[in-house]
């Protein structure tokens, strides 16, 4: 009897012991990713070029060409989209970036270009080699 609860505690013990360097990066829902506080990057103008991320899915070469107008939104701390610009997309860079100029607005980086229901992240210049 002695013999099983000892084998009980060192099994219960190697269990803790593996397991608890798990939850060092358990991380609480929702992580905090989408409302970063401002970092005071740069604000991109009328006539800058802004560069756009995206997954390079067929479904974004399919819907975005050159020449398309896309609305840009961002997402504020309560959560509600509001627009605010408008670029024109110039090129594709690459597999997963697209090139743009800004016709309308202030857009800032980790704002959302969308056309149809197709997605692009905007990112700063710096963070393209094109």
């Amino acid at each position: 009897m002695k013999k099983k609860i000892a084998i009980i505690l060192i099994a219960i013990l190697l269990f803790t012991s593996v397991s608890a360097p798990l939850t060092v990066f358990a991380v609480s829902y929702p992580p905090p990713l989408y409302h970063r506080q401002d970092r005071g990057e740069t604000v991109m103008k009328v006539g800058q070029i802004v560069y756009l991320f995206h997954s390079g899915t067929g479904d974004v070469k399919k819907t975005i060409h050159a020449n398309d107008i896309l609305t840009v939104y961002r997402i504020n701390p309560s959560c509600e989209v509001n627009p605010v610009g408008i670029i024109k997309v110039l090129s594709y860079i690459g597999e997963n970036y697209v090139k743009a100029e800004v016709l309308v607005g202030e857009i800032r980086p980790d704002d959302i270009a969308k056309k149809g229901n197709v997605s692009c992240l905007v990112i700063s210049a710096g963070m393209c080699n094109p």
